[in-house]
């Protein structure tokens, strides 16, 4: 028997069903064994789709997860009515001010960010990579909570687990990209070996919400790539010359 699913809950959500998930317990094997719920991560499909199911029954039982076909954009869709995982629109984000909907996004390394303005009753959850991230993915996010009633002041977010600054090196161009958007992003990068940075993504991330007026974000401080046992890691299975890597996925509904 696999062991309980790992949900991982933010202080600043509390009473809203939600969960960042890690690997633990789930059915997948190999190289991408435990709770791999990636649709396109060439696992057996039986196993995403139990996965999948164990996922959103540990957070919000009787709900209907809803995905996106993620694509590292700043787009975001609002959900109305659930849709099935082979009509998933292209975006890294949804909103919902729907009970019984559970919002869901994948990730592994780039930083799941969950939202919700309790008293509107509207959540919220972006895929933010680096991509997405530096183009705005999480103002988009916010705006259009807004256009279901949220207020921006009453928004509060959390950023989950993703590759740590430690674990993320880049080089020169990729810091000229974000220097380029604002001076002040040389913050978040640390001199690494010459030509190279590391870079802290969930301090960026979180950046981006308080500037766009989120007063309360939680970063949850815990890194994909340093953490196998609990994490999937793009880079660190690339690294590894694995042939498959999973996700994880975090989610968000209302009851």
């Amino acid at each position: 028997m696999p062991p309980p699913v790992d949900v991982i809950r933010a202080a600043v959500l509390a009473g809203v069903p939600h969960g960042f998930l890690g690997r633990r317990g789930g059915v997948s094997t190999g190289a991408a064994a435990g709770l791999n719920t990636g649709l396109g991560s060439g696992d057996d499909p039986a196993a995403i789709a139990e996965n999948r199911k164990r996922a959103a029954n540990a957070v919000l039982p009787g709900a209907r997860l809803v995905g996106i076909y993620q694509v590292h954009s700043p787009d975001c869709v609002t959900v109305a009515e659930p849709w099935g995982d082979d009509a998933r629109p292209e975006a890294d984000a949804l909103v919902t001010d729907r009970q019984g909907i559970l919002l869901g996004v994948l990730t592994a390394d780039c930083a799941p960010v969950l939202l919700a303005d309790r008293e509107a009753g509207v959540v919220g959850a972006a895929h933010a990579g680096w991509k997405g991230a530096i183009a705005g993915v999480t103002d988009r996010t916010i705006a259009a909570m807004e256009a279901l009633g949220a207020r921006r002041a009453s928004i509060v977010a959390a950023v989950g687990p993703c590759i740590s600054r430690a674990s993320y090196e880049v080089d020169d161009a990729f810091r000229a990209r974000f220097l380029a958007e604002e001076a002040g992003n040389a913050c978040f990068f640390d001199a690494g070996k010459p030509g190279h940075w590391q870079f802290d993504l969930e301090a960026y991330v979180a950046h981006r919400l308080e500037s766009a007026g989120v007063e309360q974000v939680e970063r949850l401080g815990l890194d994909t790539c340093g953490n196998p046992e609990r994490f999937y890691s793009f880079r660190r299975s690339t690294h590894r010359g694995e042939p498959v890597y999973g996700r994880q996925i975090s989610v968000i509904g209302l009851a």
